[in-house]
C-alpha cells in the first residue's frame, strides 16, 4: 500500500491513529459530563415529582416531559460513549499495527508488513466511522436539550405574564 522508502507513509500510519486517539479521548470526557448532567437533571426533575407540593400542577406535565427527555438524552450519550471507546480502541490498535507493521517492513518480511497495513487501515477506517456516529448522537441529544429549554422557557414566560396580568 505504501512505498517502504518514504518515511512519511509509516510516520503518517501512527501519527494519524494518535492524533484521532486524543480527539476520541477529548470527546469521551466531554460526553460523560454531559451523560452525568443529565442524570442528575433526571434525579433532581424525579425528586420534584416525587414531593406533594413539589410541582405545581399546571407545571407537572412538563417536568413529566422533561424526565421522558432526559432519560432519552442519557441513552443518546451512552450510546456516544459506546461509540467512542470503540473508535478509541481501533486508533489505539491502529497505531500498534502501524508501528508493527513498519518495524516488519525494515526487516523485508514479505506480505506481513501489508497484512499490518491493511489492518492498521482497516481499524482506522472503523475508529472514524465510530467518531462520526457518535458526533451525530450527540447532535441529537443536544437538539433535545435545546427543545426541552425552550419549552421551559416558554411555558416560564406565560406563567410569568399571567401572573403579572393578575
Amino acid at each position: 500500500m505504501s512505498d517502504p522508502s518514504n518515511p512519511f507513509a509509516a510516520l503518517s500510519l501512527i501519527v494519524a491513529p494518535a492524533v484521532l486517539t486524543n480527539a476520541s479521548s477529548i470527546l469521551i470526557l466531554s460526553t460523560s459530563n454531559r451523560l452525568a448532567r443529565a442524570i442528575d437533571r433526571a434525579r433532581a426533575l424525579a425528586g420534584q415529582l416525587e414531593l406533594p407540593d413539589g410541582v405545581p400542577s399546571r407545571f407537572t406535565g412538563l417536568r413529566l416531559k422533561e424526565l421522558a427527555s432526559s432519560e432519552h438524552r442519557a441513552l443518546l450519550l451512552l450510546s456516544a460513549l459506546r461509540l467512542f471507546y470503540a473508535s478509541l480502541g481501533a486508533f489505539a490498535g491502529a497505531a500498534l499495527t502501524s508501528l508493527l507493521g513498519g518495524a516488519l517492513a525494515e526487516t523485508r518480511q514479505g506480505a506481513l508488513p501489508t497484512a499490518f497495513e491493511l489492518v492498521a487501515v482497516g481499524a482506522g477506517f472503523i475508529g472514524v466511522a465510530g467518531l462520526i456516529a457518535g458526533c451525530v448522537l450527540l447532535l441529537r441529544e443536544t437538539r433535545i436539550a435545546v427543545l426541552v429549554v425552550s419549552e421551559e422557557a416558554t411555558l416560564l414566560r406565560d406563567h410569568f405574564a399571567h401572573r403579572a396580568s393578575s
